[in-house]
């Protein structure tokens, strides 16, 4: 008889208890509930199911509830059908919690943006000009470009239906913090960068973004070990595609992840920026 390391083992029960999750989403499980599933206690449940997949069971089923809700948006006649389907138990808690992980509200999701607000400035860099672009949650936008014109055509594409509005005075002096948090990364005088984000993704995607602004500034980790690290090891085409659907360079650092064989691969902003970035941090990090 084969004997399977315990680390393996015990990955494959967090898997297993994931695919549970995924098929009552629609319930309101308890972390009780889950622990009795792989029999452990809920202490231990938490630890090792963080330890094993990157994200607690408690966030593990929200984000499966959230997937369920996307696709309910899109494919039922009425919101709320789609809201208590997907397992939310209030409709006025799904406007509270959950539009910061779509990135918008429910009724804005389900019209593709339409109505969201978003605000704009652009600066220029050591690494060229950089746009960040911002709804009144955070950041949704931030990438460089070769100048304003394109950088605004390139975020009217991606948030096609939002309206999209030069900088105001009202977010002048907030916008003006989070660029010159930018400016002091990006020039070697601070060596962590954490502003608030509005992201919309995929349960995966999310997941992949969430573990990307775990690996410290100046490291790097291949698309294999962070596929390993959400619990998902053949999904490193799937990790190396979120990576390339990020809206968010630096904040959500995509730069840190390389090919097991050392080489830079791709980066949706240029491989040169990559390397550059790369280079800043480890400098940074030497000096700290």
């Amino acid at each position: 008889m084969t004997n399977i390391p315990h680390s393996t083992f015990e990955k494959s029960l967090m898997q297993d208890l994931c695919r549970y999750i995924e098929a009552h989403s629609d319930e309101a499980l308890t972390l009780e509930q889950m622990a009795k599933q792989v029999h452990l206690s809920p202490a231990h449940l938490q630890r090792r199911f963080k330890a094993a997949i990157g994200i607690s069971p408690k966030e593990y089923a929200e984000s499966c509830r959230l997937k369920k809700l996307k696709k309910g948006l899109r494919q039922q006649a009425c919101i709320t059908d789609a809201i208590y389907d997907a397992g939310f138990t209030s409709s006025s808690r799904i406007y509270e919690r959950v539009d910061s992980r779509l990135g918008m509200t429910p009724k804005q999701y389900r019209a593709n943006g339409k109505g969201v607000v978003i605000s704009y400035a652009v600066s220029k860099t050591p690494l060229g000009h950089m746009m960040m672009g911002a709804t009144d949650r955070g950041l949704c936008f931030l990438q460089f470009g070769n100048g304003k014109k394109e950088l605004v055509a390139q975020l009217t594409v991606e948030y096609s239906q939002a309206i999209i509005l030069p900088m105001g005075k009202r977010h002048k002096e907030q916008f003006a913090t989070w660029m010159q948090a930018l400016s002091d990364y990006l020039s070697g005088h601070a060596a962590t960068l954490n502003l608030p984000l509005d992201i919309r993704g995929t349960a995966f995607q999310l997941k992949v973004w969430k573990y990307l602004q775990t690996i410290p500034a100046g490291s790097v980790a291949s698309y294999t070990e962070v596929a390993h690290a959400i619990g998902n090891p053949k999904a490193v085409r799937a990790v190396a595609s979120a990576c390339a659907k990020n809206r968010i360079a630096i904040v959500i650092p995509c730069h840190r992840v390389i090919r097991g064989n050392g080489e830079l691969a791709g980066y949706r902003w240029g491989l040169e920026r990559k390397r550059s970035l790369l280079d800043l941090e480890r400098k940074t990090k030497s000096k700290s």
